[in-house]
């Protein structure tokens, strides 16, 4: 069987300033993404302009992107610049330009690459779709169902569901360690920052971060509470996950605070497309 080492040895070795430029340009979309995540969130918290949790995907951003003046250009933009980021995501895991290597920690942490690098595709795939008029499947939560509701059908379905809402928990978790850790700095030039900027932005991260790591977080426990009623419909992305905590107490303040972090999240993007070192080989 080929393993993940023969495989980047049969793709052309990466140019430096092509993985650079699709690095920064792929980290700028995500950053553009995130704070509009995070303002639609928050309007929808506060109940501003009429928004509402239940289409805050990120299909619905690139839909408040259409609405806008010159949108399909826009969208474009973000578009292209989601398909640079799943590139570099992708050459990360199988060129390692990281040099995570091919121990089990390594393959690990390149099949996170690959998986984020599909990710960030499949949502490529959807924002030119809508650019060029075919809005497609508009409901990541309803994927989301979709999936859960065909693995409940097979043999320890419900099993299957609440391991994948653990899976899911534990990203989350791993993004709050990311963020009390430090861990998120790793690889930013923060001694190039201007220092009257550095305390904000090194702040803005890392509660970026917790934020990420909450809603990660939220759909796994939807995901686990689908696995325990054998109910589909109890599963969803970030927008059932903002529902959520819409409907807790002073949920209001709940869903800003976390709106308010994912904005800082998308912020700290584009910090690290200014300053993150690119390794290229």
């Amino acid at each position: 069987m080929m393993n993940v080492s023969s495989i980047s040895s049969h793709i052309p070795s990466t140019q430096p300033q092509w993985v650079k430029r699709f690095a920064s340009f792929g980290l700028a979309a995500k950053g553009v993404v995130y704070c509009l995540v995070g303002i639609l969130a928050f309007m929808a918290a506060f109940e501003i302009g009429g928004r509402s949790e239940q289409n805050l995907t990120k299909q619905g951003v690139f839909r408040f992107i259409l609405e806008q003046p010159f949108g399909q250009a826009l969208l474009a933009l973000v578009a292209t610049g989601l398909v640079c980021y799943a590139l570099w995501r992708l050459t990360q895991a199988f060129l390692d330009n990281e040099r995570k290597g091919t121990d089990a920690k390594g393959i690990g942490r390149r099949a996170g690459y690959a998986f984020s690098g599909l990710v960030y595709a499949s949502l490529a795939f959807a924002s030119w779709r809508m650019v060029l008029g075919n809005p497609g499947n508009q409901g990541g939560g309803d994927t989301r169902q979709t999936l859960v509701r065909e693995l409940l059908q097979k043999p320890f379905g419900q099993w299957l569901v609440g391991l994948i809402g653990l899976g899911i928990i534990a990203i989350g978790v791993y993004q709050i360690y990311r963020a009390l850790s430090g861990k998120y700095l790793k690889n930013v030039q923060t001694a190039t920052i201007k220092a009257e900027l550095k305390e904000m932005i090194i702040r803005s991260g890392k509660i970026g971060y917790i934020a990420r790591g909450i809603v990660w977080g939220l759909i796994g426990y939807l995901f686990i509470k689908a696995a325990l009623a054998a109910n589909a419909s109890q599963a969803g992305g970030s927008s059932h996950a903002f529902a959520f905590l819409e409907k807790a107490s002073y949920g209001s303040f709940l869903l800003g605070a976390v709106a308010l972090g994912l904005f800082c999240y998308g912020i700290f993007m584009f910090v690290r497309a200014r300053y993150e070192v690119i390794n290229t080989r």
